[in-house]
């Protein structure tokens, strides 16, 4: 079954630009002009991914993002004229996987579509770690068996880490992934995630067993933290 797109933006031509290309990659296409029709589209289209613009009728970008995020972890990549880093921010916050400004390279939506959605298909669904449990296909994060209230952006850069469990991530790596290509020597916004995250999730947050440091390279998800030798 092909995968099925969902496109949100009220502007003719993006639509008419965009639409050829994913029909050529072999993906089913639904258009929505407003806010309202996009979340009546998703409803019924069940989309794999969705293509969102901030600046639409009827209903915000970004209220949109919000009220798929209530029910579905399914991907959105937001593509909009407003490339300003508050914009962006606001966006990944509210639930956005990825971002892209207007005008853009078609080769390179193409390509983030592909990355996020591969990314998805890749995710282990559950993982148990000591007393955590992640659960990726509802976003929910479980320490000692209580849910435990992340941001987007904290969860994004949690399954950042436990997607590539046990393995080095990079600062740079983990914004290039959740804030976007523009934002790769910004590495300070992930330390202030990683340090909130631990804080939530870690029994001593002062010694991470879960997040653990790899001095002047990045970060890593310890999958192997609690077990006994």
């Amino acid at each position: 079954m092909n995968q099925r797109i969902l496109i949100v933006d009220d502007d003719p031509g993006i639509v008419a630009a965009i639409t050829p290309s994913l029909l050529a990659q072999g993906y089913e296409v639904a258009v929505a002009h407003d806010g309202d029709a996009a979340l009546s589209f998703f409803a019924q289209f069940a989309p794999h991914l969705v293509l969102l613009d901030l600046v639409i009728p009827a209903l915000p970008g970004i209220a949109v993002c919000q009220q798929i995020r209530q029910h579905s972890a399914i991907p959105i990549i937001v593509v909009s004229v407003k490339g300003g880093e508050g914009d962006i921010v606001a966006a990944l916050d509210n639930g956005a996987d990825d971002y892209l400004v207007k005008p853009f390279r078609l080769r390179e939506l193409l390509a983030r579509i592909r990355a996020v959605l591969r990314r998805g298909q890749t995710e282990q669904a559950l993982i148990h770690c000591a007393d955590l449990v992640i659960d990726t296909t509802l976003r929910l994060v479980l320490r000692q068996g209580q849910p435990v209230r992340l941001t987007p952006i904290e969860y994004a850069v949690l399954a950042e880490l436990v997607v590539h469990r046990d393995k080095v991530v990079t600062a740079r790596q983990i914004v290039q992934r959740v804030w976007g290509p523009q934002y790769v020597d910004s590495t300070d916004y992930v330390k202030g995630v990683i340090r909130r995250l631990r804080v939530k999730l870690e029994p001593d947050p002062s010694h991470p067993r879960y997040i653990v440091t790899e001095p002047h390279v990045g970060y890593r998800f310890n999958s192997a933290a609690g077990v006994s030798s």
